[in-house]
């Protein structure tokens, strides 16, 4: 053996090949803010007229659009593969699809979208095509719904009145906050499919906000907003109508009632339901409970349902027949339930649902009441969606039957850990029961203490459910998986306990809600769970008002907090918020300037509001604000920001998201967000940040140059080290179960078993070529009897396979186009190859010297340039890809590389267990 070959050090092969397959596994189960904000849900299914088909909507990102848009999707329960209904995209693009509707016959799917600024109605054949246009509205559309077969009910305006079009020509953007006397009112239309003909439905002066057709098309339930601003200045409730499509004439209904909504006929259209609040401030609109109420057509009165649940309803209701099939509010999970009409009573009977009981909610049923559609999930497992006929029976009621698998999402996220979780209860303010959703440490082990998150819901009336729950306001998983508890408080004033509890904080703001969330800690450190000196709290909105409450009160606590969108200021609040008038009433009983308690101002607006005791504050802390809020405006944020900037106490960074409403839309501001709350948090609670190098590029040339440093090399030459040969390195491929070489078989790693091969000093990382296939294969069964490991060429589909990557690369790699300097044509090739000839030196470079392919997570490097490549078809040698010395021709793909030219890169097969 030769002193060159002496000089190579022992390597870590297989090190390194353990290193890259637990770095994919790793990959495969991380969390991270892109899988959590592309969760895939079923949205707004749609049953056909037989049963035999559900039409659906889907989230999908689109950058062009930089936000989420919904798709049609068509699940056909009459047909299966594989065990599974048969599932088909409907629609494409860069424009939301919406709104379907099934034709009477079932071949035809009508639907709103996006394209063309939303004025079209548009058509879908269950067969296949393209979507048809069906008509343009002048003046918009929205809201479908079937009249009969032939006629569709929407909502739309009369068009633009002459004051508003004189504004427009003289490019007025003011923006009116009130004036009753040009707000064109929202009306509801319908139009004729077969005469292509519009008719107003409703002569309404104030905007219909819902509406809801009865089956048989002869009736219509309608609800209209009287202001702008309604909750905000106190203007009147919205009013509802009872149309007779029939006789095209109306009579307002419901008037005692407060805030009615959900209208849903039954099928013999009679009469409908619909729910109403219940609570001790209707003046003001504020937070209670939903009762349900039944309102007979030809009585022209409603009846409250006796529901026999203090709590109240949750969310969604859908009519069986004359029976209708609720959601009861049970704390931190759902009661489903069916209250059967009999005349004027009813009867609760709770459906049969397992192991699945409490934690299903029912999407849509059939018309004819004979199938239904619903997810279930809890906090540690994803949505899974189930199909099943509802059979009736005089005795037993109703129930469900022949339940199956509607359509599985989400394959990715099936892969990754999901913390451990439940409902954990204790003792809060007032001596109450109080309860929250606690997520594990994905590394949980008992006696061990681990930091905890406070992740606080808004509202204060929303409620977290023991339901998936991941999104970019809260991201239980991603904390859990850096080991931490997450604790979502459902907290005095939270909705879903019943009248008591969710009014329990009027008048109280804060002061309950403070000693559920610090008693709810105590009770974790009781158990030994958590590190009392590793505490954060986050939130959005009400969830972002209580995190800051938190950092005042108790102010040596919390080692770091992220607000988003959350009040500190209650004087300004009042007169800006959108709602200010409705929520500062309600909660802190009167306006700033109301006499109250001796004092010629309501005192509640300054001893609540943080911004007067933000001097207390030493939590870091991050603010999040979208520009155009007005839920929490916008100048909340400045004011928090800059008490903390001036105070000096706390570290404070301020990210305000430009066009933002209260909730964030943009798909880079949701991950803007969690990025940077998830590094404040490694910074300051799990002190595992290291600050980013921001003048580095990745892709740039020395970042290309430090991805081929981690290539195993010895002595200068790259290659492993095994039983004293060096050898080539391989990536693993996982998607094919082999491992590929990094780079070609080069001139130092062939000399190994070629004493012989001779070649110059400066050539040895130079990819070995002109061998034969004596040669190669006797080099391949050397390399097998050296290592004990199975090495070949690759075979024919794996040649085919290279070769597309190597088509696609190739014109960036190290071919003869690279060497021409500009974009060389065909009839230039013979004589540039010409002066080619007069070139001493050789075009063939180093290994390594471009950017390396991506196959799965495998990097490999000249898959398209250099030397063409060896693969093995049969017993015949071929070749993929190009050498320094061809050119690529776009339209002609067949290339014959001299053998000089050619190199071979190798396969190692996995090891068998």
């Amino acid at each position: 053996m030769n002193t060159r070959m002496q000089s190579y050090l022992l390597t870590g092969l297989f090190f390194l090949l353990t290193l890259s397959l637990k770095a994919q596994e790793k990959k495969d189960s991380e969390w991270t803010p892109e899988a959590i904000i592309n969760t895939e849900y079923v949205g707004s299914p749609v049953f056909s007229p037989d049963g035999k088909m559900v039409v659906w909507t889907k989230r999908e990102a689109s950058k062009e659009k930089d936000r989420f848009i919904s798709k049609l999707y068509l699940t056909r329960l009459d047909l299966k593969k594989d065990g599974e209904y048969r599932t088909f995209k409907l629609t494409t693009g860069d424009d939301s699809d919406y709104n379907p509707l099934f034709s009477e016959d079932n071949e035809t799917i009508y639907f709103l979208s996006g394209r063309d600024k939303g004025k079209k109605l548009w058509s879908l054949s269950i067969y296949g095509g393209e979507a048809k246009e069906v008509h343009e509205f002048e003046n918009g559309i929205s809201s479908l719904q079937w009249i009969d077969k032939n006629h569709i009910a929407y909502s739309s305006s009369d068009g633009k009145t002459l004051y508003e079009q004189a504004k427009e020509k003289d490019k007025d953007n003011v923006v009116v906050v009130e004036d009753s006397v040009h707000w064109t009112p929202s009306r509801i239309y319908s139009f004729d499919l077969e005469e292509k003909e519009i008719s107003r439905l409703t002569d309404n002066d104030f905007p219909v906000s819902t509406y809801r057709v009865s089956p048989d098309g002869n009736w219509m339930v309608t609800s209209h907003t009287m202001s702008r601003h309604a909750n905000s200045d106190a203007s009147p409730d919205p009013t509802h109508f009872l149309w007779d499509l029939n006789n095209d004439t109306k009579q307002q209904i419901l008037a005692a009632l407060e805030t009615p909504g959900g209208f849903t006929f039954t099928a013999d259209s009679k009469g409908f339901y619909f729910t109403a609040t219940k609570n001790s401030d209707p003046r003001w609109n504020g937070a209670g409970i939903e009762e349900l109420y039944y309102y007979d057509i030809a009585g022209a009165a409603e009846t409250r349902v006796n529901t026999a649940w203090d709590r109240g309803l949750s969310r969604g209701m859908h009519a069986i027949g004359s029976d209708i099939l609720v959601h009861l509010a049970n704390g931190a999970t759902n009661r489903v339930a069916i209250y059967r009409k009999d005349g004027t009573s009813w009867t609760r009977q709770e459906l049969a649902l397992g192991a699945k009981k409490d934690h299903v909610t029912f999407l849509d049923v059939h018309p004819q009441g004979s199938k239904a559609l619903y997810v279930h999930s809890t906090a540690s497992q994803l949505p899974e969606y189930y199909v099943a006929d509802i059979s009736k029976h005089s005795r037993k009621g109703i129930s469900l039957t022949s339940e199956s698998t509607f359509v599985s999402l989400n394959e990715g996220l099936k892969k990754k850990t999901k913390a451990r979780s439940e409902v954990f209860s204790w003792t809060g303010a007032n001596g109450d029961k109080v309860e929250g959703i606690l997520y594990y440490p994905h590394n949980f082990e008992e006696g061990k203490k681990y930091p905890l998150i406070l992740s606080i819901h808004g509202g204060p009336a929303g409620v977290d459910r023991d339901s998936w729950s991941e999104r970019w306001s809260t991201y239980p998983n991603i904390m859990a998986e850096k080991g931490a508890f997450v604790l979502k408080p459902n907290y005095h004033g939270s909705s879903n306990y019943g009248l008591e509890f969710v009014e329990s904080i009027k008048g109280h703001y804060y002061d309950l809600e403070m000693v559920d969330i610090t008693e709810g800690i105590k009770a974790l450190d009781a158990k030994g769970y958590i590190d009392m000196d590793k505490l954060g709290t986050m939130g959005w909105s009400n969830g972002a008002i209580l995190t800051t409450m938190l950092t005042v009160r108790y102010p040596d606590m919390f080692k770091v907090a992220g607000a988003g969108a959350g009040d500190v200021n209650w004087t300004s609040d009042y007169g800006t918020c959108s709602f200010g008038v409705q929520f500062d009433q309600s909660y802190f009983g009167g306006a700033p300037w109301d006499d109250k308690d001796g004092k010629t101002y309501n005192e509640n607006y300054i001893i609540k509001s943080p911004l007067f005791e933000i001097e207390k504050i030493k939590t870091p802390t991050m603010i999040f604000h979208g520009s155009e809020d007005r839920a929490v405006p916008r100048d909340q944020g400045w004011e928090y920001y800059r008490g903390l900037q001036q105070v000096g106490k706390a570290p404070v960074k301020f990210l305000w998201f430009p066009g933002q409403p209260h909730g964030l839309g943009k798909i880079t501001h949701q991950l803007r967000k969690m990025k940077e709350e998830i590094a404040w948090f490694e910074r300051f609670l799990f002190e595992t940040w290291e600050p980013e190098n921001e003048s580095f590029k990745e892709g740039s040339p020395l970042d290309l140059l430090l991805q081929k440093q981690k290539a195993d090399h010895h002595n200068g030459h790259y290659g492993s080290w095994v039983n004293e040969v060096l050898v080539p390195e391989v990536m693993e491929v996982k998607e094919d179960s082999i491992s590929l070489g990094r780079f070609e078989v080069t001139n130092a790693q062939y000399e190994f078993y070629n004493l012989d091969h001779d070649y110059a000093a400066d050539r040895g990382n130079v990819p070995v070529t002109g061998l034969s296939k004596e040669e190669i294969m006797g080099y391949i069964t050397w390399l097998n009897e050296k290592t004990g490991k199975t090495y070949r060429l690759p075979n024919a589909t794996e040649g085919e396979k290279l070769a597309k990557k190597a088509q696609g690369v190739a014109s960036g790699e190290n071919v003869l186009n690279h060497w021409a300097g500009y974009d060389m044509s065909l009839y230039d090739l013979a004589a540039f190859q010409e002066k080619l000839d007069e070139l001493e030196a050789s075009l063939i470079k180093e290994v390594g010297q471009e950017k390396p392919s991506s196959l799965g997570e495998a990097k490999v490097y000249d898959l398209g340039g250099n030397v063409a490549e060896y693969y093995l078809d049969g017993e015949t040698l071929k070749t993929y890809g190009y050498s320094a010395y061809d050119y690529v021709d776009a339209a002609d793909k067949t290339v014959n590389p001299a053998p000089e030219h050619t190199g071979f890169r190798v396969v190692r097969e996995a090891e068998k267990d």
